[in-house]
Parts: C-alpha cells; structure tokens; sequence
C-alpha cells in the first residue's frame, strides 16, 4: 500500500481527508520509508529523567541541611504575585515565559517533570498495544488560559482593585526576596495526595485524553506558554522536500496534525507544539528542521489557498454543554466543606470526568461506541463494557453535582461568616460585646448553612467526612460570637469524640474554657494537651500569649520554657526548635527580671544566630537591652531591625519613640512621622 490521501466521514458526518501510512511504503514514485520511529525521544528522556534526579538531590539536601533553595517550582511564583516574594520558582517560571519568546514552548517538552510522567505512561502502554487517541476540544483549550489568570494574574487585581474597598488593610507589601527556604515542603501535597495525582494526571489522564492530556486542558502554567508560543520566533518549519507523507504527525506526541500545518503555512503554528524535535528526527527528506523566523503570529496560508477547518470530537452545542461540566467539576473539587483538591489535581480530575461524561453521552446517543479496545455499544445494543461505563460516569456526575452543590453553598456560609467580624478576643473575654443585629443575622444564617452541610451522621447531606473537623470549628466560633458558649463547648467536645483531637479543636476549646472559673479549666487543658501533643507550637504560642495578655508573665515564662524543653525531648526539628526559641526569648526580654532577661537577650541573639535575617528579633533584643538601661545597644538593635524591615511602621515607630526618649529628639520625631505616614497608607 502506499501512502496517499484518502476520505473517509467523520464522527460529526462531515467528509476529511486522511493521509495514509503502511507498510513503510513511500509515495507513488518514490523509494519506500521505513516506519517512522523518533530516536530522538531517548535523549529527551535521559534530559527529563536527569531533572527528577536533580529534584531529588534538592530534596534530599533540604532534608539533611534543614535549609536549602526555595522549590523551583513555577507554582511557587504566585507568592510574587500574591505577596511580592520573590523566589527561586519565580525565577525558573519567568526564564521560561522570557525563552518561549524566543524558542517557542520547549520548556514544556524538555523541563517539565509532569510531561516526564505522560510520556512514560504512553510508553508503558504502547508496549501492551494501547495507544491513547487524542480528544480535541475548543472550548476546553481556554482551561489553561483561565486557570492560569486565576492563579497568578486574579490575586494581583484582587489586592489592586477589590481589597482597597473590601479589606483596606490588605495593601501592596512591595518586592521582598526570599531564596532560601528552611520550609522546603510547605506547599507541596504530602503523599496522600501525590500518589492519586500522579496516577490520575500522569497516567489516567493521558488514557483517556490522549498523550499530552493533561498539558492540553488542564495546565496552567501551558495557559501562558501557549500564547506566548505564537510569538515565538523559533519553529518547525518545512523546505521544498517535503512528500506530505505524514511521518512527522505520526510521531507527535503532542496531537499535531505537524504535515498539514507545513503544507499550508510552512511551518507548525499550533502552539500545543513543545519542540520534542521528533517530527524533525523521523523526516526521511530532512524536509523539517527548527530555525528562526517569522512567527505564528505573522503565518499566512501558502499558495493562497485556505486551510483545511481543524476537526474537532464535539459539535458546538456540545462544546457548551460540556464546558458546563467542566465548571461544576472544577467547583466540585475546589471549595472549602467538600471534595477539595490542590489546584493541579483539580484541573487534572476535572478534564478526566468532562471525558468520562463525553464517551457516556456518545454511548447513549449513537447505535455504535467504543473506547480502545473496548466495545461499549454495537448497532443499537449495549454491551456490558458500555453499562460499566455508564453506571461508572452516573457515580462520577452524581459526586460531582453533589459537590459542586455543597461548595455553592458554602461559600454563600463563608461569606455570612465573613460579616461576623468581632475580634476573638471581644468574644473570649469576660465582658463579650453583643453583636449588632446585621452580625447576629449574618451569623445565624452561617450556622444553619454549615449544619445542612454536614456530614449525613451529624444531620446535614455531606457525604465527605474529612470536612467535618472545619465545619464544627465554625460551628462552634459562631456559637461563641452569639454568647452561647455552652454550645459551643459542647459542639468542640462532640466534634473531638467523633473526629479525634486535632490542634484546631483544642486551640478553640481552650479559648471556650478561658471564660470558666478564671482560666483555671483552660490552664489545665492547656497543660494537659501540650503534655501529650508537644509538638503542637501553635497552640504552644496561643497558650503562652494568653497567660502575659493576662498578666501571668511568671506563669508565661514557665509555660514557655516547658514546651522549649517537651518540644526538644519529642524530637522537634529545627524549625519548631527556632520558633519555641524565640517565644521564650520574647517573654523572657519583655518580661522576664533581672537574669530573665539577661537569659532573654542571651537567647535571642542565638536565634539571630540560626536566621540573622529576622527584624523583629533585633526588635526583642532591644526590648531585653532597654530592660536593662543598655540604650547604645537597645538603638543599634532596632536600627537593624528597621534595616531589615523598612515598610513596618511598628518598627520605625518603637527607633523614634526609644530616640526621643534618650534625647535624640529631632531624629526621632522625624521617625515617628515617617511610621505614621506608612500606617496610614496600609
């Protein structure tokens, strides 16, 4: 056989033509070429592989240092974008979008370790014979694009053009660096999630969208490479020796259809395109290669003849319709009180159920489908592939209407619970304030929405258990905010006999209990829960400022070294070690009498030590040399402070109040305006 144009209907009736390969036949005339297979794929591999081992040794040094390079994830730079931090994934994300200007979308192809998982998935099918058939969307390849102006560019006008009138004291923080990380894992899943996010968008994905799935509808970080790739002046491009045999598209992995795009505009403009380079290795006339030139941008038809329409799987009514399940399975995965995932399992989930949804949608409304090598209906009859299939996407479009109804629904609780806006410690002392009529409105309403949305054993339509803990602990703020503090004791208690203690739990019943009988109840919860759970340093530190706000500072103290010294005998590492230390420095320097505070300054210039880098400790260093009438020391301290921090109006304000009072007035007062001018700006 040789290798012609052949037409055959397509899925829509519509009549395309199909370049045929067989049998390493070559075209009429023409020598025969032997099946096309790219051996430049290997080295590709041994690259990508070479990036795992290279995340590896950062982990592992990380592990074994305590510090090391912040992640260079491209995920990491929405801290840029959200808080001004710049960090090392800032950096690797903005070579990348700079260098697909210039070289189109390689990074993609050649440095992302997700695409190292699709490949290796379609490779370990290709050898049981399966070979995933690419699904061609239009309206799900927008996916990305959104995503990615929700992570990074949605932050940025929500600080810029919302806070300012919803929350003014959200204001810009400026650039700050931040390269090394001692909390390297911080925003990373644990593994709990990174096993089903590997299965699902490494491998699940690409079976049923196809090689490169994930990277088509669910990347967002492909949402700005893609466009920027159609400015790209390097592409595959085409001379005169090209016999339209289709080779280059046979071997795509990336779903190009890489012959016809050269023919019609002599080079790829599709900006799936990565650069894999296998088009060009398997060419039998060296007909492609990667050069410089004009790009997609400025492409324009050869010959004047227009290009042949792209078929896609879905009409126009259908793209609608199921761009509309893709939103209710983004939501349905991504609210507060139901099936919640990280962003990237999100998007991968989602293409996976719209997919799912599409083949069930075929299967009923066609006398014929199939899915691989499985027949789901044949002329009119259902097979038992085809039920499975069914009752299989019935179950994944029920959870995801649940869910998304759940999310809908809470977030119309969160925003009642955001109206309730008393400060913690109004509701927890011993002369709450009443909330006024629009608060108490907004309240009630919170609590009967979180109680509908609980679990269906706690007497609301929830069916994912996990979410509960959250939705009791709101439960039961609420219930403080409205002066019922029975109640709320009462929901923390039964949350912790049906859930298990966790440190939100214990940090909300200890604030219960300080209203009881002088604190003496929340004293000994306290103590009690530490003793089991040392390693607990947020309720440690809510615990130890509680006593000083109620001017136990002795007590205090001892709290503080107690847990320094419980935290050390269960093994703390270093960074839970660094936080308890400067606690105890604090209280001892703000607090502490005579060789308190010598301890106090002693100990906090040990964690200066560990992180030099750390203004509010210069700030407890001079607080301890104040304490003890050594003012030189006490100024140089909060200089440095100032230094490191020179936006922090508190700061500013404690140099010029400590100038003005050792007589450098003028200096002082000139500080004092300048904190009052950035506290006002916040």
């Amino acid at each position: 056989m040789s290798c012609d144009a052949r037409r055959t209907k397509a899925p829509d009736g519509r009549t395309v033509s199909l370049t045929i390969l067989a049998n390493g036949a070559g075209p009429a005339g023409h020598a025969p070429h032997p099946k096309p297979h790219s051996t430049i794929g290997k080295y590709r591999a041994i690259v990508l592989a070479a990036i795992q081992l290279v995340m590896i040794a950062h982990v592992a040094h990380w592990f074994l240092v305590g510090t090391s390079v912040a992640p260079l994830e491209p995920s990491d730079s929405m801290a840029t974008f959200k808080d001004g931090v710049i960090n090392a994934g800032t950096i690797v994300f903005g070579i990348g979008l700079v260098s697909t200007l210039i070289l189109g979308r390689w990074f993609c192809g050649w440095g992302c370790h997700i695409i190292m998982l699709q490949d290796l998935c379609a490779w370990l099918m290709e050898r049981v014979g399966i070979r995933p058939k690419p699904f061609r969307s239009r309206l799900l390849l927008f996916v990305p694009l959104i995503l990615a102006l929700y992570m990074f560019l949605w932050p940025v006008f929500y600080r810029l053009a919302i806070a300012p009138y919803t929350r003014p004291e959200l204001t810009w923080p400026g650039f700050t660096t931040r390269l090394i990380v001692d909390d390297y894992w911080a925003n990373f899943p644990g593994v709990l999630l990174s096993i089903p996010f590997i299965l699902v968008c490494g491998f699940l994905i690409v079976y049923l969208l196809g090689t490169k799935g994930y990277c088509t509808y669910a990347c967002p970080y492909g949402g700005f490479f893609a466009p920027l790739d159609e400015f790209a002046v390097g592409r595959i491009r085409v001379n005169d020796q090209c016999e339209q045999c289709g080779h280059c598209t046979a071997v795509c992995t990336s779903n190009v259809r890489v012959h016809e795009e050269v023919r019609d505009y002599g080079m790829v403009v599709d900006p799936g395109c990565m650069k894999c380079m296998d088009c060009v290795n398997v060419c039998p006339n060296d007909a492609l290669s990667f050069s410089f030139g004009a790009p997609a941008v400025a492409a324009k038809p050869r010959g004047g003849r227009e290009p042949k329409a792209r078929a896609y799987d879905l009409s126009l009514r259908e793209e609608v319709g199921f761009a509309i399940v893709a939103a209710l399975a983004f939501l349905a995965t991504r609210g507060t009180f139901g099936f919640t995932l990280p962003l990237l399992f999100s998007s991968g989930v989602t293409a996976c159920v719209v997919f799912i949804a599409f083949k069930a949608w075929r299967t009923v409304l066609r006398p014929n489908a199939r899915f691989h090598r499985w027949q789901l209906k044949l002329r009119g009859r259902l097979r038992p592939a085809g039920l499975a299939w069914l009752v299989v996407a019935g179950l994944c479009l029920l959870v995801t209407l649940h869910s998304a109804a759940i999310n809908a629904v809470a977030f119309v609780a969160t925003w009642h619970d955001d109206r309730v806006t008393t400060p913690p410690s109004v509701v927890f002392s011993e002369n709450p304030i009443e909330l006024d009529p629009p608060m108490r409105i907004s309240a009630e309403r919170a609590l009967g929405i979180y109680q509908a949305i609980s679990t269906i054993g706690r007497g609301g339509v929830g069916i994912f258990p996990p979410v509960q803990p959250a939705i009791e602990q709101r439960k039961a703020w609420l219930l403080a905010a409205l002066g019922r503090y029975d109640e709320a004791e009462a929901t923390l208690r039964e949350g912790i006999r049906r859930d298990g203690l966790n440190e939100a739990y214990a940090a909300g019943l200890g604030r219960i209990l300080r209203r009881k009988d002088s604190g003496e109840s929340a004293i000994r919860w306290y103590e009690e829960t530490l003793a089991a759970q040392p390693l607990w340093v947020q309720l440690q530190d809510e615990y130890v400022q509680w006593l000083v706000s109620e001017g136990r500072e002795p007590m205090a103290i001892a709290a503080a070294r107690k847990g320094l010294e419980r935290a050390r005998a269960a093994g703390a590492d270093a960074t839970i070690d660094l936080f308890l230390m400067r606690r105890l420095s604090l209280v001892l320097a703000e607090h502490g009498f005579g060789a308190e505070t010598q301890e106090g300054i002693d100990l906090t210039l040990r964690t200066l030590e560990i992180e030099p880098d750390n203004p509010f400790a210069y700030r407890a260093l001079a607080i301890g040399y104040a304490r003890m009438e050594r003012m030189t020391e006490a100024e140089e301290a909060l200089r440095n402070a100032v230094r490191l921090a020179p936006k922090d109006w508190r700061l500013r304000q404690s140099l010029g109040e400590l100038l003005m009072g050792i007589g450098k007035e003028a200096e002082g007062a000139e500080l004092m305006k300048e904190a009052a001018g950035l506290r006002d700006r916040r």
